[in-house]
């Protein structure tokens, strides 16, 4: 099914970019290719290398000193590491790229008619790009323990998975986890072991997780909540990664 690219979302490190985003550039990655071209062959022979990947955007100038806009969010430019989730579309089970990655600049640029842009680049660092699925439909707002949704996967992988997490401000409440738990009919739901993420105390906050490499994921998964102490208000989104293939980091 062909769609347009109306509807989209950009987060960085719990903070909703949005609205104050113009337009996505290079989103992509993969390995390295690696020319092993014998003499005795007439074409060439590739090999993957090193994983890499990047997300790069342009945002609009929007400064709030008080509570923190889009420019203080990227002016920073942080030396850590970031976490970067791009969003096509925002329903339950919908694509998502996310990176662990660098942000290696923050350029404006002012049109002959007074438009003020920003270029943004993010530069994976570790991981390289990664494509999953949503497990909340764009950002998804508990204000109690919950069970979300299961989507559909199609088929168990022993694979191993990744996923990544983004929570919004406020936090409101005590404590609250985000985990991912899996199922084989869509009803008897079970925590993926090494999917759960840090316990979330406030807010903004950003986390990768993964299990490990071979480890069995289910067809059917969803993202789940649970306290200890109680909360009444947690937004947040996660984008989870099924490997379909042996994948190494």
């Amino acid at each position: 099914m062909k769609s347009s690219g109306l509807g989209d979302n950009l987060y960085i490190q719990g903070f909703d970019a949005s609205g104050d985003i113009q337009q996505l550039g290079g989103i992509g990655g993969g390995p390295a290719l690696l020319n092993f071209t014998g003499i005795n062959k007439s074409a060439y022979e590739r090999q993957g290398g090193l994983r890499t990947g990047q997300i790069e955007f342009t945002a609009f100038h929007n400064h709030v000193a008080v509570t923190g806009g889009t420019h203080e969010k990227l002016a920073a430019l942080p030396r850590t590491d970031v976490i970067l989730t791009y969003c096509r579309g925002t329903t339950l089970g919908d694509a998502a790229a996310s990176l662990v990655g660098k942000q290696v600049n923050y350029d404006p640029t002012r049109g002959d008619d007074g438009m003020l842009t920003f270029g943004v680049s993010g530069q994976s660092n570790g991981f390289g790009i990664e494509w999953g699925q949503q497990l909340t439909a764009g950002i998804r707002t508990d204000t109690a323990a919950t069970n979300g949704t299961g989507i559909d996967t199609t088929a168990s992988a022993s694979f191993g998975g990744q996923a990544y997490l983004q929570v919004f401000s406020p936090f409101t409440g005590t404590d609250a986890t985000v985990k991912i738990q899996d199922s084989a009919d869509n009803v008897s739901f079970a925590d993926v072991a090494g999917l759960s993420f840090t316990q979330i105390t406030a807010g903004p906050t950003s986390e990768r997780i993964a299990t490990a490499a071979g480890a069995t994921i289910r067809r059917y998964v969803r993202a789940a909540t649970v306290t200890t102490g109680g909360f009444t208000s947690l937004s947040f989104s996660v984008n989870f990664i099924k490997n379909e293939v042996a994948t190494s980091f």
